[in-house]
C-alpha cells in the first residue's frame, strides 16, 4: 500500500471543493491506489488509461491526474518512508486553475 502526505495548498484545495466533486475525487484516487498497488507487486507498469496520469510540463517531478472532466489532481513522488512502498505528495486538487 502507498504512503502519501498532502500539501497545505492540497487540503485547502481539497476543502473548496463541493460535496460531489470530493467525492469523484475520492473515486479516481482509490482507483489510483488500486493501481499503485499492482504496480508495487509487478502486476501492472503504470496507472489505467481512465486517470489520464501525465508529467506537468516544464515542472520535473510533478504529474497530474484527471479525476473529472474539469478535475485535476497534482502530485509528485518522494523517498519511501517504507520499504519497497511508493510515497505520494498530493500538491494540488481542483480545476484547471491549479495547473502551473
Amino acid at each position: 500500500m502507498p504512503t502519501y502526505e498532502q500539501t497545505a495548498a492540497f487540503i485547502r484545495d481539497f476543502d473548496r471543493l463541493t460535496k460531489e466533486q470530493q467525492g469523484r475525487f475520492l473515486d479516481a484516487l482509490s482507483r489510483s491506489i488500486a493501481d499503485l498497488v499492482a504496480i508495487e507487486a509487478g502486476q501492472e507498469y503504470g496507472f489505467r488509461p481512465g486517470l489520464r496520469v501525465k508529467r506537468v510540463q516544464g515542472i520535473p517531478g510533478l504529474f497530474e491526474m484527471t479525476w473529472a472532466p474539469d478535475g485535476r489532481a497534482l502530485f509528485s513522488w518522494s523517498d519511501q518512508v517504507v520499504q519497497g512502498r511508493r510515497h505520494v505528495i498530493w500538491e494540488r486538487c481542483g480545476d484547471h486553475a491549479v495547473l502551473p
